[in-house]
């Protein structure tokens, strides 16, 4: 390898950077800048205080308040704002129960996207896979079930995980306090 092939070589890095950094801008950039500015606008619309109200109100102890903070503010944060702004609503919440949102809404990214394919259109790919295939096997009618059911179950493990990452957080919270 001679002298110009390495100084070619060592270009061509910046070069492939530039184009990825490129795609980005121009691509996720804009779309996660829009996004967030419509769910600000949103929060305006409500009112700050409102929203921050439902967040301490789904923050209540008890195990009414479970499927409040892990089936529906996940459900409706990943069907309004979708992937990936819907992890921001886990800011109305207090510190500690942030994680057990974030994995619960993070956890149904995939579930609804048969029926919902706007929550997650970068990943629609892995269901139209898997929906071929039931299709191919089984037809068009077990499609739609295998959609129905993935949703469902999907609203059953959110809360599961939600649930356990919730109890885990305290008890990790409790032993960095000793």
């Amino acid at each position: 390898m001679d002298l110009i092939q390495l100084v070619q070589g060592f270009i061509k890095i910046f070069q492939v950077g530039g184009e990825w950094f490129w795609a980005l801008t121009s691509g996720m950039l804009p779309y996660i800048i829009v996004l967030m500015t419509a769910v600000n606008a949103l929060i305006s619309l409500i009112g700050q205080e409102r929203v921050e109200k439902f967040g301490e109100w789904a923050s209540n102890p008890g195990i009414l308040f479970l499927p409040i903070r892990y089936v529906l503010l996940p459900f409706v944060s990943v069907f309004v704002f979708t992937n990936p702004m819907a992890y921001t609503m886990g800011r109305f919440l207090p510190e500690k129960l942030k994680p057990a949102f974030y994995d619960a809404a993070v956890s149904y990214v995939h579930p609804p996207l048969g029926i919902f394919p706007h929550i997650n259109p970068g990943e629609l790919f892995v269901w139209l896979g898997i929906a071929a295939g039931v299709q191919k096997g089984y037809g068009d009618a077990a499609m739609a079930d295998l959609a129905i059911r993935y949703l469902l179950l999907g609203l059953v493990i959110i809360l599961i995980r939600g649930i356990v990452t919730e109890r885990l957080t305290m008890v990790f919270w409790k032993k960095s306090a000793a």
